[in-house]
C-alpha cells in the first residue's frame, strides 16, 4: 500500500483483448508522482521513435495524481496523453468530472492502452473485474449519447468517457468526453482511441484511497474550504465561472474576433456570462470535491438543446471568433461539437479559418458544397462541423486540422491559421501580449493557455515590452503544470488565491512524504525538459523554428484597445533568448545533454545524443 495511490497500473492490449495489472512501485510514486509526469515518462520510454500516431504501435496513457479523488478541494483531474495526430509531438489533456475518483476507487492510478481492436470495443472496469467488451451497438453514436446509453446499460454508478463520430472517423482534433460536458479536448487524443476502435471506458470502484494522515487532511481541507468561501471573488466565480472573463478580455483587447482579425467584439454583451445567466441558464454544476462549482447546465429554447457550458474558450472560439450573434448560437455549436466529439477550440479555429477564406474569396460557396460560410452564419457552421466529423467533401480536408488544411489548399493560406506547432490558439489574442504569446510559442503541447497564462503580467509589465517575460513564462510553466501532476484543478489557486503552500501541505498529508516547494519546482523542470526531449526526438529539425508565433501577430491590429499593436521578429527573438536562458537550453531551444543530466534525465540525454538530435 502506497499512500495516495490506488496501487496498480492497468495495461490493456486491445489487439488480443488481454489485460494485466502492474504494481505502482514506491520509486515510481515518489520520483514521478503521477498525472502528466507519468505520461511523459512512459511515453518517452515505451513509444517507438517516429511512431505513426494513428497506428496500433501508438499508446494512450490515462493517469491520475496522488491528490485525485481525495478530500482535497477540486481534486478532480485526470490526464490523457499520447503522441498527437494533430501536431506529431507530445500531447496531454486534462479532464475534470468524476472519473478520476472512480478509477482510484477501483485501485487504479493509470491505464495504458496498447494495440488496436479489429472491431469496436469498450473497456469495462468494476473494481478488480476488467473486460474488453463489444461496442458495435454504440459505434456511430454521439459522445454524449453513448454516455447516456452506457449508463442505462451498466448503471448510473459507472463513470464513463467516450468518443464520438469524429474520433471514429479519425478527425485529428477529436476529443474524449465525460460527465456530459467534461473533455480531454486538445491534440486529437479521441482520434487515437478511434484508431484503436475503443469507443468508451466505463469505471466503477468501491475501494478506499489510503491516506497517511486522514484527520490532518480533513482539518486542512476544512480550513481551505472556509478560506475559499470567504474570499471576495468566490461568489462571482462560483456564479459565472470562466464566462466572467469575457468582458475583461474584450475590454483589454484580447478576445478573438473573426479569426483573430480584431480583438474587441461589438456584441460582447450578448455572449458574456451575465447574458448567458439571463437567457439560457438552468443550474450550476461542479466537478468532484469542488467548492467552486464553476460550470453550468444551460438550455437554448431557440435551438432546443441542452449543454454544459459554454465556457469562455468556447465563447471566444465559437462565438466572437465566428461572429455569432448571441450565446444561443454558441450553445448550439457547443452541443454539436460535444456530441460529435471534437475539441471546441480547434473546431472554432477550423470554422473561423474557413470563414476567412470565404471572406477573402479564396474558397467559394461551391467549394463548401453550397454552404455560405459568412461570419455569424450558424447554420453553415453547424453543417460544416458535421462535414468535418464525417470526413465528407471539403470536411475531409479540414478534419486534418486547420494548419494541415492550409497546406492542402495552398494559395498562401497558412498565414491565416492561428496556431503554434499545429495546435490552434485558445481564446486570447496576443498582438499586444508578448508574454502570453511566448507562453503559446513554448507550450509543450502547442498553443495552449493552461501551461502559462500571462496576460496580467503583460499588462502590469508593459504590453509592448519583452523585458523579463521569458522568466515570467518559465516560472508559470513550473507551477501550473504541477496541478496536472497532482491531479487537481488550478482554479482554487488561480481564481480565489489558495496559496501554493497549502497544496504542498495536502500532498504531504496524503502521501506521508516531505515534499517541498523547491523540490517540486525542480521536479516540474525535469518533466518540462522531458516533454521537450520528446519533441526533439520525434520531429526532424525541431527547435527555435518551431517556437514561432502565427503570421497574424506580425500584422497591425486595425482597431480596438490594441489598435496598431503588432509583434516584430526582434521582439520574438528577445523573448526566446530570455526564455531559453532561463531553462539553460541552447540558442536553438534544445536541452543540452548536460542540462538533461543535471535535471535527472541522463538516459534521455544519452538517447538523444545517440540519435544525433543533440551533441554531447
Amino acid at each position: 500500500m502506497i499512500n495516495g495511490y490506488g496501487g496498480s497500473i492497468l495495461r490493456v492490449d486491445l489487439t488480443t483483448r488481454s489485460v494485466k495489472r502492474e504494481p505502482v512501485t514506491p520509486e515510481l510514486a515518489h520520483d514521478w508522482l503521477g498525472g502528466r509526469a507519468w505520461i511523459a515518462k512512459y511515453m518517452y520510454e515505451e513509444l517507438p521513435a517516429g511512431v505513426d500516431p494513428l497506428s496500433a504501435a501508438n499508446k494512450v496513457f490515462v493517469a491520475t495524481g496522488p491528490l485525485s479523488g481525495t478530500l482535497w478541494p477540486s481534486s478532480a483531474k485526470i490526464v490523457w496523453g499520447t503522441k498527437s495526430p494533430l501536431t506529431g509531438g507530445y500531447i496531454d489533456s486534462n479532464m475534470g468530472g468524476l472519473i478520476m475518483a472512480e478509477l482510484k476507487y477501483a485501485g487504479l492510478d493509470m491505464i495504458i492502452l496498447e494495440g488496436a481492436s479489429a472491431i469496436p470495443v469498450y473497456l469495462c472496469i468494476e473494481d478488480d473485474k476488467v473486460e474488453v467488451r463489444d461496442a458495435s451497438g454504440y459505434w456511430g453514436e454521439g459522445s454524449v449519447d453513448t454516455e447516456y446509453a452506457l449508463k442505462r446499460d451498466l448503471g448510473e454508478d459507472f463513470q464513463i468517457a467516450t468518443i464520438g463520430p469524429a474520433g471514429e472517423n479519425l478527425v485529428k482534433f477529436a476529443c474524449i468526453t465525460h460527465d456530459v460536458g467534461r473533455q480531454a479536448g486538445r491534440g486529437g487524443i479521441g482520434a487515437v482511441l478511434g484508431s484503436k476502435k475503443l469507443k468508451a471506458i466505463a469505471v466503477r470502484g468501491t475501494k478506499p484511497i489510503p491516506v497517511a494522515d486522514i484527520e490532518g487532511l480533513r482539518k486542512h481541507t476544512t480550513s481551505v474550504i472556509d478560506f475559499i468561501k470567504n474570499t471576495a471573488f468566490f461568489p462571482t466565480f462560483s456564479k459565472y465561472g470562466t464566462t466572467d472573463v469575457t468582458d475583461w478580455c474584450d475590454s483589454v483587447g484580447v478576445i478573438p474576433v473573426n479569426n483573430f482579425q480584431h480583438a474587441q467584439y461589438p456584441k460582447k454583451d450578448r455572449i458574456n456570462g451575465k447574458y448567458m445567466r439571463e437567457q439560457i441558464y438552468v443550474r450550476d454544476k461542479g466537478c468532484y470535491a469542488c467548492p467552486l462549482g464553476c460550470s453550468t447546465y444551460t438550455y437554448s429554447k431557440k435551438y432546443d438543446v441542452h449543454v454544459e457550458g459554454p465556457e469562455y474558450e468556447t465563447i471566444g472560439l465559437m462565438g466572437s471568433n465566428l461572429g455569432m450573434d448571441s450565446i444561443e448560437e454558441i450553445a448550439v455549436l457547443n452541443a454539436d461539437v460535444d456530441n460529435l466529439g471534437m475539441d471546441s477550440i480547434s473546431s472554432g479555429s477550423a470554422v473561423a479559418f474557413a470563414m476567412e477564406l470565404y471572406q477573402r474569396g479564396i474558397l467559394t460557396k461551391e467549394d463548401f458544397g453550397g454552404l455560405e460560410m459568412t461570419w455569424g452564419n450558424v447554420h453553415a457552421a453547424r453543417a460544416f462541423l458535421r462535414l468535418i466529423a464525417a470526413r465528407q467533401g471539403i470536411g475531409a480536408t479540414f478534419a486534418e486540422g486547420a494548419l494541415a488544411a492550409a497546406r492542402i489548399i495552398g494559395k498562401g493560406t497558412e498565414k491565416y491559421v492561428v496556431q503554434v506547432k499545429g495546435l490552434d490558439y485558445s481564446a486570447y489574442d496576443t498582438h499586444a501580449a508578448p508574454a502570453m504569446m511566448l507562453a503559446y510559442m513554448t507550450s509543450d503541447i502547442g498553443a495552449q493557455h493552461t501551461r502559462a497564462w500571462a496576460i496580467v503580467q503583460d499588462i502590469t509589465m508593459g504590453r509592448g515590452s519583452t523585458e523579463g517575460k521569458g522568466q515570467v513564462v518559465y516560472d508559470l510553466q513550473h507551477l501550473r503544470p504541477l496541478m496536472e501532476v497532482l491531479g487537481v484543478c488550478r482554479f482554487p489557486w488561480l481564481e480565489v488565491k489558495v496559496p501554493w503552500e497549502d497544496y504542498v501541505t495536502a500532498l504531504n498529508l496524503v502521501t506521508g512524504q516531505h515534499y517541498t516547494t523547491e523540490g517540486l519546482f525542480a521536479f516540474s523542470e525535469k518533466v518540462w525538459n522531458l516533454t521537450r526531449a520528446f519533441w526533439t526526438r520525434e520531429v526532424d529539425g525541431f527547435g527555435r523554428a518551431w517556437d514561432q508565433p502565427p503570421a497574424k501577430m506580425y500584422e497591425e491590429m486595425p482597431d480596438g484597445p490594441t489598435k496598431g499593436a503588432r509583434v516584430t521578429q526582434e521582439m520574438v527573438d528577445q523573448l526566446l533568448d530570455g526564455y531559453y536562458q532561463a531553462y539553460r537550453w541552447d540558442q536553438n531551444g534544445l536541452p543540452t545533454a548536460q542540462r538533461l543530466r543535471d535535471v535527472g534525465l541522463g538516459s534521455v540525454a544519452d538517447d538523444l545524443v545517440r540519435r544525433g538530435r543533440i551533441s554531447d
